[in-house]
């Protein structure tokens, strides 16, 4: 529900500028030719319908998911409007008009290029100045009039300038951030600038320490030694298309690394070709911080002809996968991922399934690995089988499974407990970089899974049957899959919902800004873009709450690298279900969620939206330990 009010909020704002606009233009018109408003104008009564409807869609905003929604359209974006709208409506005069033609100027711009809660304060006190500003110069040039009109004009002109400084000025401080903000090594440590959050490192701390430092063992023979070679390749698709791709060991998806808890594993990456770099990132996996594989925090990104050594014991069984974080958008689009398979037991036919996107000549091409159209496997009735989802694209899925009922098993790598059985048609909502372990037994008839076509057009169908020779049968849309209230608690309650040593808040938007050194529409994080995000800082041993909001029109999946997060609440309701654990959490429109963690592995990790595209234009953050500096330095996408 809250996506077509946050675009029916954005089309109103805009309206609302423009309908200012005219008013403004008007009151100088006006005054021009006979001094003083005498008669309230209709493109005032328009402007009063406007703020009304916006004022109905941030109601309905807050009965949705409540006040971090509507803080900054309730507190700024409507009173600018709503009070000189309420003055010239009681007593119109130019005056008043002009101040209604900024305030809605003003309101356009909040929405547009949204503040942060940590900016309400000053925002807030550059809208009454601006607002002040422009009823002194209305004042003051009222009563000055000539032929033309240009100088009664000049207190509306002087409002449309005033935006345009405000928004020039905010621009340029966003730059700035961008450009002094120091979250690596060096002279100023990770976090500890005037942009970190929470405490630094005190005389009497421990010392400090560097991610180098903080690896894998070094010695011992590795129970699991695997190599990838990263290379240009051609990618056949089971279409007979063909993509110009990047390969780890000549395929895509790369080799299945499959390993046990416990295990010393050893994975050698060389680079042959690719100019980009390439690193290893281990999805859901939380390796030490010098093994994580990100470029310009953990490490220096791994050159054509170059090569590097990640060594790692898991600890947690599941279905995880592997991936480069250098250039993601593109390599991995291209095919620079993999399976991560840790042992749980689970018994039967098995099958990595990842839904991906390949880059097409003219749209993206939807596909469950290489096959972009229908596949069939046979598999006797009767054997139990597990589908490891995995998406490996930028864009959430939603999968379509016909045919028989099933559960979901285990949800990024972690196992639900008592998992219900669900019924056939029942739909998995995939986030980007997120698993589902999927298991059923095999019935006599076909079973179907599919891409939903309604968002990703596609012919990606895969069809299990006792014979193998069944096509994928043609499914609709079902209900979706709820993981709040799935499965039951079978052990103790995990610790937490009070004491916590570190509370964060963060606001998920959209709004304009500057990215890639452009001005653009762009995804924020409290406001910001990296690197101008500021830096969790942490204690080893502390527990954290965040509160996680998106306020914004599109989905955002967030992955906190090192550590996997325990869900408490989605817009306030309870987590009933099996405790629910996960690495990559999609926060849609409208959601707000409560999670926790324990800050128990020490290092600088990234904390960012796993749909690349945002994360390259900015919606990235680290999270820092305080004791702990990096000597690495430049784009961690």
């Amino acid at each position: 529900m809250a996506e077509p009010l946050f675009l029916t909020d954005l089309v109103l704002a805009f309206l609302l500028a423009i309908t200012g606009g005219l008013l403004g233009r008007r009151a100088g018109r006006r005054q021009a030719q006979q001094g003083e408003i005498r008669r309230r104008p209709l493109v005032l009564y328009v402007t009063a319908v406007i703020v009304a409807a916006r004022l109905a869609v941030a109601v309905l905003l807050l009965a949705t998911s409540g006040w971090p929604l509507v803080t900054h359209r309730l507190l700024l974006g409507l009173p600018v409007v709503v009070l000189p709208l309420v003055w010239a409506l009681v007593r119109p005069s130019a005056v008043a008009a002009h101040t209604t033609a900024m305030g809605a100027w003003l309101s356009f711009y909040l929405l547009y290029v949204p503040p942060g809660p940590q900016d309400l304060p000053v925002a807030a006190g550059a809208s009454a100045f601006l607002l002040a500003t422009t009823t002194g110069a209305s004042l003051l040039l009222g009563d000055r009039r000539s032929r033309g009109g240009r100088v009664a004009r000049l207190p509306w002109l002087a409002g449309i300038a005033a935006a345009v400084t405000a928004t020039a000025l905010g621009s340029l401080f966003l730059v700035s951030e961008s450009a002094t903000t120091d979250w690596g090594g060096g002279p100023e440590r990770a976090g500890h600038s005037v942009h970190a959050m929470g405490h630094g490192h005190d005389a009497g701390d421990p010392p400090m320490r560097s991610v180098d430092e903080l690896t894998g063992p070094r010695d011992g023979i590795p129970d699991a030694r695997y190599t990838l070679t990263a290379a240009h390749g051609t990618v056949r698709l089971s279409s007979g298309r063909r993509i110009d791709a990047l390969t780890f060991n000549g395929t895509s998806p790369g080799p299945e690394l499959r390993v046990e808890t416990g295990q010393l594993v050893e994975v050698t990456l060389l680079n042959k070709d690719v100019t980009e770099g390439v690193t290893l990132h281990w999805h859901g996996v939380d390796v030490p911080n010098a093994e994580d594989g990100v470029p310009g925090v953990t490490q220096n990104p791994v050159r054509p002809g170059d090569r590097h050594v990640y060594r790692f014991v898991p600890d947690r069984t599941g279905t995880y996968w592997y991936h480069t974080h250098r250039d993601s958008e593109r390599s991995v689009e291209r095919g620079l991922f993999g399976a991560l398979i840790v042992e749980d037991g689970q018994q039967g036919v098995q099958q990595n399934v990842f839904t991906h996107l390949w880059p097409g000549a003219d749209d993206q091409i939807g596909a469950f690995g290489t096959a972009d159209s229908a596949e069939r496997r046979a598999v006797q009735a009767g054997r139990p089988v597990v589908l490891r989802l995995i998406n490996s694209s930028k864009e959430p899925h939603r999968i379509l499974l016909g045919g028989t009922p099933f559960r979901v098993t285990a949800h990024d790598g972690n196992p639900i407990d008592e998992p219900g059985e669900l019924k056939p048609g029942t739909d998995l909502f995939l986030a980007a970089g997120g698993r589902y372990d999927v298991a059923f037994t095999m019935p006599d008839d076909v079973v179907t899974l599919r891409l939903d076509t309604s968002e990703i057009p596609n012919r990606a169908g895969l069809a299990f049957s006792p014979d193998g020779r069944a096509e994928p049968a043609a499914l609709k849309r079902g209900d979706l899959f709820d993981r709040l209230s799935y499965g039951e608690r079978t052990g103790p309650k995990p610790e937490g919902g009070q004491g916590y040593d570190r509370d964060f808040d963060l606001v998920l938007d959209n709004g304009f800004g500057f990215s890639g050194g452009s001005f653009t529409f762009t995804d924020t994080i409290n406001g910001r873009l990296s690197p101008a995000v500021p830096t969790l800082m942490v204690r080893e041993g502390d527990r954290v709450r965040m509160r996680i909001t998106a306020r914004g029109i599109i989905d955002h999946p967030m992955h906190l690298h090192g550590h996997r997060i325990r869900v408490i609440s989605r817009n306030g309701e309870a987590v009933t279900g099996s405790t629910w654990w996960t690495d990559t959490l999609n926060v849609a429109p409208g959601e707000s969620y409560e999670i926790d963690f324990t800050a128990d592995n020490p290092g600088v990790w990234m904390d960012h939206c796993h749909n690349f595209e945002h994360a390259e234009s900015g919606m990235i953050m680290h999270l820092a330990y305080d004791d702990v500096t990096t000597p690495y330095h430049g784009p961690a996408h």
